[in-house]
């Protein structure tokens, strides 16, 4: 789920990235992970080599390439992944997984009863989600001006229970009837304008490519050669993986879901039906909206509760697989254990976004098997913690952990992960800086 924007002005498809072009820049490469050290990192006890970046006007900024160690790893590694972890705003940062440990080895592990499909605790989802809606569009109605965007936040995050619930029915994890279920789906994503069975084919995708460098269809690095090709594409980039990147979604919805031609022959058919249920609803429900409430009450009650779901959509995305020592891979290289255990985020949130959004941030059991129900994800994330617990990547929801993603998790290197927008073009870069001069740093 925050996200690749194929043939737009935010994704480059080119299958090589050229070096880094003037920036100089040497680092060590470890049996471990390589990725970017931010400045604020602890490295006492820690040996390893510096190297710097050389930067218009005689600045320098220092970089390091620092290891994540294996399995292996003595006490003075453990305690550098505590201080990494701290330092991104994650609770742990979980140990490389051995490359001889299979998709299959942990799905084994788990209880079976995790994939069992209830139908009372099915319907008791979307029974939390038609009254939290219902009670939004109240609080709505009756807010003071002041008070609005607190009822939006509420709103909002209500009406991204409707999307999880549509989730599950993409998954085949929402009823054991599956006309049910594509039925469920098609009608839940209508607030939000999705058409169901386009976002059901691409997100399939993203499952079975989860952090492979070209093919994954969710959050994505930027391209070295997308990034220098022009200045205006330059600086739309910065801005869109910059400050506008909790609203990126926006671009992938309007890119991904409503052409035909990036979808298979077999599947246009069920596409096209899905298209004509949003047309049908955006021709009734918006003309009816303005009508009885008029164009400031489509804003009030439609668009910015839509607006605070695509903050949802793309934040929870961006989190789930983005962090400076998660590495995209091609395919050649990609290892699906490695990708869905060690490198999909596990995040806390507070618990009426939680229970609003049915736990769909317990994340890691959901890559493991998507047939797994949101309502069994808990079950399944505590199974996990047991056998594969060293391995996770585990965080809640802070400040610093998404100034870490928005101002370094930038553009892609193959020794680094990412390499940020600053280092690269910081004549171009004032909202990264911006970004790192206001965005708290206490997790």
């Amino acid at each position: 789920m925050a996200c690749r924007l194929a043939d737009s002005m935010f994704l480059f498809m080119a299958p090589h990235q050229r070096p880094v072009g003037s920036q100089k820049l040497a680092c060590l490469h470890s049996p471990g992970i390589s990725q970017l050290k931010l400045e604020n990192i602890v490295t006492k006890g820690i040996q390893h080599k510096k190297c710097s970046i050389p930067i218009r006007r005689g600045k320098f900024l220092q970089a390091v390439a620092v290891p994540v160690a294996p399995a292996s790893a003595d006490s003075d590694s453990a305690e550098y992944r505590k201080q990494l972890a701290e330092s991104y705003g994650f609770k742990q940062i979980g140990e490389p997984l051995p490359d001889n440990v299979t998709l299959r080895d942990v799905v084994d592990t788990l209880p079976k009863k995790v994939f069992e499909i209830d139908d009372v605790k099915a319907w008791k989802s979307v029974l939390i989600s038609a009254t939290s809606y219902a009670l939004g569009l109240f609080l709505i109605s009756k807010a003071p001006w002041y008070l609005l965007p607190l009822a939006w936040a509420w709103t909002g995050t209500a009406v991204t229970g409707f999307f999880v619930i549509g989730h599950d029915c993409a998954h085949k994890s929402f009823s054991k009837n599956k006309l049910v279920e594509d039925i469920v789906g098609t009608l839940a994503f209508l607030p939000l304008i999705y058409p169901y069975e386009p976002w059901r084919f691409k997100h399939d995708r993203h499952h079975a490519k989860t952090n492979m460098l070209a093919e994954d269809t969710a959050w994505h690095p930027v391209w070295k050669e997308e990034f220098d090709s022009s200045p205006l594409l330059r600086k739309a980039i910065i801005f869109g993986y910059g400050p506008f990147r909790p609203w990126m979604s926006i671009a992938h919805w309007l890119m991904w879901h409503f052409d035909v031609k990036k979808f298979r022959p077999n599947e246009v058919k069920r596409v096209k039906i899905s298209l004509a249920c949003v047309f049908a609803f955006m021709a009734i429900g918006w003309p009816l909206i303005i009508f009885k409430t008029g164009i400031m009450g489509w804003i009030k009650y439609w668009l910015m509760p839509w607006l605070g779901y695509h903050f949802w959509m793309s934040t929870f995305t961006m989190v789930h697989h983005t962090a400076p020592h998660i590495p995209f891979k091609s395919s050649n290289e990609w290892n699906a254990a490695q990708a869905q255990l060690n490198g999909t985020v596990h995040c806390d949130y507070p618990s009426w976004i939680e229970i609003l959004c049915h736990d769909i941030n317990v994340h890691i059991p959901h890559h493991i098997s998507s047939r797994i129900p949101s309502y069994n994800l808990r079950a399944a994330h505590k199974s996990i913690q047991e056998n594969w617990g060293k391995y996770l990547n585990e965080a809640s929801w802070n400040w610093r952990l998404m100034k870490t993603i928005m101002t370094v998790c930038h553009v892609y290197d193959k020794e680094q992960n990412y390499v940020a927008f600053d280092q690269l073009a910081p004549e171009d870069s004032r909202p990264i800086k911006f970004l790192k001069s206001t965005m708290p740093d206490y997790a």
